[in-house]
């Protein structure tokens, strides 16, 4: 939940001064170049916060997160005409790369830290940074257990900044190299051996700030931190896990710090300059099942969080924890999109909106799926205020968010209670809905297109809860979620209405977006295809196949006048594998490569034939609910009454009877419609309440109709009336003669 700093985040935010800097005049390691001057023209703070035109400066574009390119060369009439340029070969070993452009150089990070920097027009190396590691083992330690070896392995972005890269390294460093020479300018030691950078930094103001994993068996947590661009002095450091005394300790459950583990923050966080906010998500406790923690009910601060702190002091502006109590590895480290919009959700697509937000009034706000849920949230950015929230893939995990402060319920019914008891289905699975491939934001549409994945779990407890964890302490045992033939799909929403416009499925995993000035959409997926979509209706219009899934993030530059589009594939990633499993595909992971196309007159493709079992579709209707014709009655009849505790054994019957058909919160699932929302009130409203039990007495559940009695069918109306706004007032009969004069009545 936000809340405003005071002195709550300045006793947490000290300068750490323990860090080791080395400044060096010449490389450490290999670096190259033909000596024939700078190769770039420094980078400034404001490109850095600019919408790509040309370059391509951050991780995801810009420090907004957008993944958006406002080149437009490369368009829904041009792109059929898309062709290889050419590609680059990279190293061995887990491929989650996003290349950065400046002036015509590409600089591609690579697994264990390996740097190139390539001609943009040709993919030749100019020079090349190869680090020589130097791990601090804790005493009594395993070099051969050592985190940074596995995670770190991963080098999914590099920063930079005037004439600076800046990368986070597999042994605990904050690097700086010269751009234009792949020298080593100064380095800086954040942690030890235990220590993992999966993802790189963003540079805020000529502040490196960055994120980490930390080993389960770290005790009090993982920390972000903010170094100097210049010369690499540590300036301050949040820890993700409060220390005792602070505000959140409370959350813990009387927990020791020793206790306490893990909560990293492993992916790359955004920056507003106007603010001076730096937003920064947060992942999960270990191990995972509460009755090993010892933590019992506690929320469990700040995991699973959205951080905005200030990029001067590392000062708690505010939070929001949009999943507290995790016992299922459902992180929510992912990207924060920043945009400024009119706010108009609506009330039929969106699960809960906040009642004292203005409809069409402009806000700078974070949205998006930061988290594994793939729930899409909306908060302001300023104050952390909660707006709305809507689901996209199925879940089950929470059950209710509040509509005034964003406020979590999570499903008791999945949270074993003994070591010995199982959770049952949990959805999505620990492999996220959505998970780091990240997606992106166009302002020409003012959608956002996300990769999701439609995969649950039936996770058994392994751990036994004592000593320091060694892992999450579950097997997740994942499946395709209920009532689904394909893993991956490509859900187009609007960041404005939350309203669905289009989808597209398919039986491989989606990986990471970009959307063009073009009104393109770029995505790969883990069968090696990279797909371009029409941005407004999902139609694919161009698509060719690389040597391996394509586990890297696309980006768009621009050199001597021509558009390129690059991604890398070859996979080795944590999510191809298991993707294609589940969606009976035989696709390996291949050799790594950056590949590059741009613009051919020799090209022509001709059309795209659109796949029949994944075509983009409209976002449909849910399928409709056969339903007991009920007359409307005049205003003058009665409501239909129903008590507390009649509603409240409803939605105990609902979860058991009704939620795997048309979903835990009412919004409607694959096999049926939505029982909530203005579709449902406005057809049911005035109508006598005998309709409404009749249907849920004679026609439910499908395939097993009847089976419901009539005292149940009266509490699951009661339910329904409940969740729907009526009034609680008296307990509601199941005689069909008196409901046919009861009307419906639902808030207005």
């Amino acid at each position: 939940m936000p809340v405003t700093s005071g002195t709550q985040g300045a006793s947490r935010t000290a300068a750490f001064a323990g860090g080791i800097i080395c400044l060096a005049a010449a490389a450490a390691v290999s670096g190259q170049s033909s000596g024939a001057g700078p190769l770039i023209e420094p980078v400034t703070d404001a490109e850095l916060a600019a919408t790509p035109n040309g370059d391509w400066l951050s991780f995801r574009g810009n420090l907004s997160a957008w993944a958006y390119s406002a080149l437009d060369a490369v368009n829904t009439e041009t792109v059929g005409r898309l062709d290889f340029a050419w590609a680059a070969p990279m190293e061995d070993g887990p491929n989650e790369a996003t290349p950065l452009v400046r002036g015509g150089i590409v600089y591609l990070p690579q697994p264990e830290d390996v740097i190139h920097a390539l001609d943009a027009r040709s993919g030749d190396l100019i020079w090349e940074y190869r680090r020589e590691h130097n791990y601090l083992d804790p005493e009594g330690a395993d070099p051969a257990r050592r985190f940074g070896q596995g995670l770190g392995r991963i080098t999914r972005n590099i920063a930079i900044w005037r004439d600076g890269l800046f990368v986070a390294t597999m042994d605990a460093f904050i690097v700086r190299l010269d751009a234009n020479t792949g020298e080593l300018v100064w380095e800086t030691r954040v942690g030890d051996s235990r220590i993992a950078h999966s993802s790189g930094p963003i540079i805020a103001d000529g502040k490196v700030i960055s994120g980490r994993s930390c080993n389960m068996s770290v005790a009090g947590g993982c920390y972000l931190t903010a170094h100097d661009a210049e010369d690499g002095r540590e300036l301050w450091r949040f820890y993700t896990i409060p220390r005792p005394g602070e505000p959140g300790d409370e959350t813990w459950g009387g927990l020791p710090l020793e206790r306490r583990f893990h909560v990293g923050a492993w992916h790359v966080g955004s920056y507003d300059p106007g603010l001076g906010l730096v937003y920064w998500g947060t992942s999960v406790p270990a191990p995972s099942p509460e009755v090993l923690r010892g933590s019992g009910a506690g929320s469990l601060l700040y995991s699973n969080s959205t951080l905005a702190l200030r990029a001067d002091t590392g000062e708690l502006a505010w939070y929001f924890q949009h999943l507290p109590r995790d016992n299922w590895d459902l992180d929510h480290p992912f990207e924060r999109i920043l945009v400024d919009l009119e706010m108009d959700p609506d009330e039929e697509a969106v699960w809960s909106i906040n009642p004292h937000l203005e409809r069409g009034d402009r806000r700078r706000v974070m949205t998006g799926f930061p988290g594994k849920t793939a729930i899409f949230w909306t908060l302001d950015r300023e104050t952390g205020e909660f707006l709305w929230a809507r689901e996209t893939v199925f879940q089950n995990v929470i059950t209710h968010i509040d509509a005034h402060t964003g406020a979590v319920t999570v499903n008791e019914e999945i949270i074993p209670k003994a070591r010995d008891e199982e959770y049952g289905v949990v959805c999505p699975a620990a492999s996220g809905g959505k998970d780091w491939p990240t997606a992106a934001y166009s302002p020409m549409t003012e959608a956002v297109y996300a990769p999701l994945q439609d995969v649950c779990m039936s996770p058994t407890i392994t751990g036994t809860g004592e000593g320091p964890p060694q892992g999450y302490g579950i097997n997740f045992n994942m499946r395709l979620a209920p009532n689904k033939a394909t893993v991956g799909r490509l859900d187009a929403v609007s960041a404005r209405t939350g309203e669905s416009r289009w989808r597209f499925e398919e039986p491989a995993g989606m990986m990471s977006v970009m959307t063009t000035g073009g009104g393109l959409v770029f995505a790969g997926n883990t069968n090696r295809r990279f797909r371009a979509f029409d941005a407004k209706t999902g139609d694919i219009l161009w698509q060719t196949v690389l040597g391996g899934p394509v586990s890297g993030f696309p980006v768009s530059f621009a050199v001597d006048g021509e558009q390129y589009i690059a991604v890398s594939a070859g996979g080795g990633d944590l999510l191809s594998g298991l993707f294609n499993r589940l969606g009976n595909l035989n696709a390996r992971s291949g050799a790594n490569m950056l590949y590059a196309f741009k613009l051919s007159d020799t090209a022509g493709r001709g059309p795209i034939e659109q796949p029949s079992l994944a075509a983009a579709t409209a976002a449909a209707e849910p399928p409709p609910m056969i339903m007991i014709d009920a007359p409307l009655l005049e205003t003058s009849a009665p409501c239909a009454t129903f008590s507390a505790e009649q509603a409240g054994r409803g939605a105990a019957l609902y979860q058991e009877q009704c939620a795997e058909c048309h979903g835990p919160t009412l919004r409607g699932g694959a096999q049926g419609a939505a029982l909530a929302g203005r579709g449902f009130t406005s057809y049911w409203r005035n109508r006598a309440a005998s309709g409404l039990y009749r249907t849920i007495r004679e026609t439910m559940p499908q395939g097993r109709e009847g089976t419901i009695g009539p005292s149940a069918s009266a509490d699951l109306v009661a339910f329904l009336l409940s969740e729907s706004g009526a009034e609680a007032t008296g307990e509601l009969g199941s005689d069909v003669g008196t409901l046919d004069g009861q009307r419906t009545c639902f808030r207005q």
